[in-house]
């Protein structure tokens, strides 16, 4: 089954809101078994949108319209589709009680124009909003598809996940288990991991392999059919290893996690504590790994050592490291990551120190960082990157960087 996703609203022209469900609905539907060839996005004009429906039956079976659905003149998405097919619009009583419902617990005045909601196109299943007001639809004509949801993603969401994609699971001929799985790579570029995969991308029919660009990082989903479930497993298991023995050096993790969770996930597992000494991060380090419940018997604490003063009053480091080294070197990390270790206690101690940029910082150019780690009973390291971006660009990625580091000191 070919989809195209049709997204109905000027907003989305004008570049008001974004078109976050198109993003959602392509995921859903590629986990599925369904291509997405084609999105549209047309605006809030019959005549435009009738076009749009022409054209989208042309080339897919499926088409799924966003948005339109609303009370007001401009929602004309069902009113369009209706009359393109030669089909009613009918009162679907269960929706107008629904929306009937709302404004009673809500204790707001329900105006003429709110019953436009509950009418469905003659035919269609009925898909129930229970986060909204607008019902969804699906229908079936010869071969083609048509399905109907509203366009607050808070309402279209949930919709699609508990009634629209087991309608179109229905709809499909071959009743495969489709299985996929993401995993997660930092290190490494997009463009170097496919080259490295290259021979695997160039003759995957089943798995599918689908490298993507994240934010300073690379996923890799793999996606297998197959009528039975385990074999659809044992197939991406394959196909896993296969890449891994590639760039399984760059592998962290799986699915939504990110280079945080999985460092939090290790110091619990191995009961350890980690303090922090940040120059350049200035706390971010903290406040990401703070982001996460459950962390304060991991986290004890650290110091923002911003100023050479702070590093030296605070952090203990040696004031002729500073001027024999610099701040920006491999030996005030090293001072720093042993320091803070030792006056919080911790099992751990890192350090961020280096130029975020614009500007050069003793004579070393923006994006020259040192990252510093400290575990107990064991040499410190310190790791040099040299980073280009902007200064929160590249404070962030340092921030990363180290969770990364840190995740393979404590895996050796």
């Amino acid at each position: 089954m070919n989809a195209e996703i049709v997204a109905v609203g000027t907003e989305l022209l004008l570049g008001q809101i974004a078109n976050t469900n198109a993003q959602f609905l392509s995921e859903q539907l590629a986990e599925i078994g369904v291509n997405v060839y084609y999105h549209t996005v047309v605006g809030d004009n019959p005549k435009r949108l009738e076009r749009a429906i022409v054209q989208a039956q042309e080339r897919a079976d499926l088409i799924i319209f966003t948005g339109g659905l609303g009370p007001t003149k401009d929602d004309l998405t069902k009113e369009t589709i209706a009359k393109h097919l030669g089909r009613k619009l009918i009162s679907d009583e269960a929706a107008l009680q629904t929306i009937i419902s709302y404004f009673q617990k809500t204790g707001r005045v329900m105006t003429e124009n709110n019953k436009k909601q509950a009418l469905v196109v003659e035919g269609a299943k009925v898909l129930p909003n229970e986060h909204g007001m607008a019902p969804g639809m699906f229908l079936k004509i010869d071969t083609s598809h048509y399905m109907l949801l509203p366009g607050p993603p808070h309402e279209m969401q949930p919709m699609f996940r508990k009634y629209g994609r087991p309608a179109v699971l229905d709809q499909l001929e071959a009743k495969e288990r489709i299985e996929s799985r993401v995993l997660r790579y930092f290190g490494i570029g997009e463009a170097q991991l496919a080259e490295e995969i290259d021979d695997i991308l160039e003759t995957q029919s089943n798995p599918t392999v689908a490298p993507l660009a994240g934010d300073n990082e690379v996923t890799v989903r793999i996606t297998a059919r197959h009528q039975s479930e385990d074999e659809a497993v044992l197939m991406i298991d394959e196909m896993e290893k296969r890449v891994n023995e590639r760039v399984g050096e760059h592998f962290y993790g799986y699915g939504d996690t990110s280079l945080m969770r999985e460092l939090l996930k290790v110091l619990e597992g191995k009961n350890l504590t980690i303090a922090a000494a940040e120059s350049l991060t200035g706390g971010l380090f903290q406040s990401d790994m703070t982001a996460v419940t459950g962390v304060s018997t991991m986290l004890i604490g650290g110091i923002v050592c911003y100023s050479n003063q702070s590093k030296l009053k605070l952090c203990n480091v040696k004031e002729d490291t500073i001027n024999n080294h610099g701040v920006v070197s491999e030996q005030c990390a090293v001072e720093l990551a042993e320091n803070v270790r030792e006056l919080l206690g911790t099992d751990i101690g890192i350090s961020f120190t280096g130029v975020a940029g614009p500007d050069s910082l003793e004579g070393h150019p923006a994006g020259t960082i040192w990252i510093g780690i400290s575990l107990k009973d064991k040499p410190t390291k310190a790791f040099l990157l040299n980073l280009a971006g902007s200064r929160n660009g590249n404070r962030k990625r340092t921030v990363q960087y180290g969770c990364y580091y840190l995740l393979r000191e404590l895996k050796n």
